[in-house]
């Protein structure tokens, strides 16, 4: 295999080459580009070099990757016939993926690379926006960007944005956090004669006509917070605020203690949300599930006990853990192995409890409880053989709870009646159905029809105590048969 020769042509004409590189290119007996659309090889040919290039693979593929990597196979086919220099735009260790995987090929001793040198595009940017990179700065690849690279408190520079498909592309992501308005600037052969910039509206991006193989999209920092309410560390940072010695006096007196009543109520205004199909609802509630999650993170943090990077940390090693068919080489058929593994693996990771119903009550539900204790009893054994033994013991449970009625104790009534409820949750695990959102449904049930006979009460007489019950009773089965017909409410 012979040596592999990689020149960088520079961000623009000729007269950016350095002598030895121009020396370099003279003497090289076969010179292919990654592109031809380049002012230097113009240049370079009309002094007689010879110059092929590979701009024939782009029309073969659909993806750059698939470009790339049928160039960088063209390459090693060359060099295994003769000596060949390669030229590219730029700088070749700078935003060029070809020369990306032509160093893994030398990592892997498949060929012998020799990197010339050759001034990067980023000098002469830098210099035509008059930005200090010290102030903080991304370069991007626009054939491979997602929103999620994206940092809005830094310069980015978005290069291979070769035409309007890229263009589109990347206005799109980055339309994900910005404001359709905010400015952005293409650069077009920075530091050439024939350098061009024009400052947009993002919405236009892909509209500019003046795109080719020299242009790089830059896009300036958002540094108000208003303005960037899509970055997580952007919440992360109003939060911190709040619970600064300057912020707000109620956010900075919460504790772990204190809040716990504000997270079962959001997490049950949330499951409310999504019983009704309300989008916007969600979307609302899950913010405020989160905003309790990052006070909690946050409360941490000023404790000097752990920061939300601890529960990252916690909850994505055991996302990798307990998922190795996804992130290791264990096979599955269906969900249902898939529970039976996470139940393995959790039992390998958790210590010996000393009976099969600890860590399994819910402070937050005691219908949750009741329902976990179950579940662990009936794995070793200890359940009815089938749904007809249960439904005895709840028939025998209401019984005793209805003697208890007549000549109990409030204190023997409540025992009842929590056994009651007891057996009530065991058929439910029985049908595979959850107690906690049947008792919700009910609730949204009773307010639903209870709201249309206060409706029924004010249209009339105007007060409750004007009615006899079987009236107000006769607006409930009104209620109830206008649901029942899906009759707006």
């Amino acid at each position: 295999m012979h040596q592999l020769t990689i020149i960088g042509l520079g961000a623009g004409d000729l007269d950016q080459l350095s002598l030895g590189t121009y020396r370099k290119l003279k003497k090289a007996s076969f010179i292919v580009a990654r592109t031809d659309q380049h002012p230097a090889i113009a240049e370079l040919k009309e002094e007689g070099i010879e110059i092929s290039s590979f701009d024939e693979i782009y029309e073969r593929h659909d993806s750059f990757q698939l470009v790339y990597e049928e160039i960088v196979e063209k390459l090693l086919m060359l060099c295994a016939e003769q000596p060949v220099t390669y030229v590219v735009p730029g700088h070749p260790l700078v935003a060029e993926k070809t020369i990306q995987l032509l160093v893994e090929k030398e990592r892997e001793g498949i060929i012998e690379l020799d990197i010339a040198g050759g001034n990067s595009f980023l000098d002469p940017i830098f210099a035509s926006l008059r930005i200090d990179p010290i102030e903080g700065f991304q370069l991007l690849d626009g054939t491979d960007m997602e929103r999620d690279d994206i940092h809005m408190t830094q310069h980015i520079l978005i290069g291979q944005v070769y035409d309007a498909f890229v263009a589109s592309e990347v206005k799109l992501s980055l339309m994900e956090k910005y404001d359709y308005e905010h400015p952005v600037t293409i650069v077009t052969a920075a530091g050439s004669v024939n350098e061009k910039l024009r400052t947009v509206p993002m919405f236009e991006l892909d509209r500019v006509t003046e795109i080719d193989n020299l242009t790089t999209v830059y896009v300036p920092p958002v540094n108000a917070m208003e303005k960037r309410l899509k970055e997580w560390s952007t919440f992360r940072e109003i939060i911190r605020k709040l619970r600064a010695p300057d912020g707000c006096p109620w956010d900075r007196e919460q504790t772990h203690e204190s809040l716990k009543k504000y997270l079962i109520e959001e997490a049950h205004e949330l499951l409310e949300a999504i019983n009704n199909d309300d989008d916007e609802g969600v979307i609302e509630e899950l913010g405020d599930v989160l905003l309790q999650v990052f006070l909690h993170a946050q409360i941490g943090e000023d404790d000097g006990y752990f920061s939300m990077e601890d529960v990252l940390q916690a909850i994505g090693s055991k996302m990798i853990r307990r998922h190795p068919h996804v992130f290791g080489d264990k096979n599955v058929i269906d969900s249902e192995e898939v529970l039976q593994n996470w139940q393995e693996i959790k039992k390998q990771e958790k210590p010996q409890a000393e009976s099969l119903l600890d860590n399994q009550n819910s402070y937050s539900s005691s219908l949750l409880t009741s329902m976990n204790y179950q579940k662990e009893a009936a794995k070793v054994g200890f359940d009815w053989p089938d749904i007809e033994g249960a439904i005895e013991k709840f028939e025998e449970e209401w019984q005793e709870f209805r003697a208890e009625i007549k000549s109990g104790t409030k204190s023997s009534q409540t025992d009842e009646l929590g056994d009651v409820l007891f057996t009530l949750v065991n058929l439910a695990r029985f049908l595979k159905l959850s107690p906690e959102e049947a008792m919700i449904h009910a609730n949204q049930k009773f307010k639903s029809r209870f709201n249309y006979v206060e409706k029924c009460v004010l249209k009339d007489r105007g007060n409750f105590v004007d009615y006899t019950l079987d009236e107000l009773e006769s607006f409930w089965q009104l209620a109830k048969r206008r649901e029942e017909n899906n009759e707006d409410r």
